[in-house]
């Protein structure tokens, strides 16, 4: 299920919300080595004590998400630093659903354009968006149909005021009445890849912690 070079997101199960990602660089039966993780927020190393408990969770070739929990056994010297940590084995995995990703409520720009010639690429913006999907706004008079795969360019503006474009193929679920000018469009995302993926895990957590500083989520 794992393999060697697949993101690892762990998360610390103290309570504190610290998200980590790393690499695995080794596996030895039920042992995984992976190499020091990084907090994915700051982009600083972290330092994690033998014994730490941790949840983890990880994206498969085929693009299933899987969470295991896991804790630290050990730290191994090599040709790169590296950290040991537990795996229960590929039945022990617990799948995570799409619905479980985090869907945060926020206003991000985005480019619509046709898989082929078959429209005009048109400007809209986000009501929501996670790593499995997003919310758009659209004209009440878009030729957009139901079931029509796009592809969207996102924009990204991440707390280091760094904005990143990932572009991602989607598929339009429905269309909503928002008011008497716009429909929502709920997509879903299609063929993700790994990074492109975290790199939304990683925006939607950013946007998640905002929220929670302005008190407009509590949970």
């Amino acid at each position: 299920m794992l393999k060697i070079g697949d993101v690892i997101n762990l998360e610390t199960s103290d309570g504190n919300g610290e998200r980590l990602k790393c690499k695995l660089v080794e596996r030895k039966g039920n042992q995984l080595y992976i190499d020091y993780p990084i907090n994915a927020i700051t982009g600083r190393s972290a330092y994690l004590m033998l014994g730490t408990e941790l949840i983890a969770s990880f994206v498969n070739k085929d693009h299933n998400a899987f969470r295991f929990q896991t804790e630290v056994t050990g730290r191994v010297k090599q040709n790169i630093p590296m950290i040991s940590i537990t795996y229960p084995g590929d039945n022990m995995l617990i799948r995570i659903q799409r619905r479980e990703f985090v869907r945060v409520d926020t206003s991000v720009d985005v480019a619509i354009h046709p898989k082929q010639d078959e429209f005009q690429p048109i400007i809209a913006v986000t009501t929501d968006i996670s790593a499995g999907g997003s919310a758009i706004l659209l004209p009440k008079s878009t030729k957009l149909k139901q079931g029509q795969e796009i592809v969207v360019w996102f924009s990204l503006p991440f707390q280091n005021e760094s904005i990143e474009y990932i572009k991602l193929n989607a598929r339009i679920i429905r269309f909503i009445p928002e008011n008497e000018l716009f429909l929502k469009a709920p997509l879903q995302f299609l063929e993700i890849d790994d990074a492109t993926q975290q790199t939304l895990i990683r925006f939607c957590f950013q946007q998640q912690i905002q929220l929670r500083r302005k008190g407009l989520i509590t949970e």
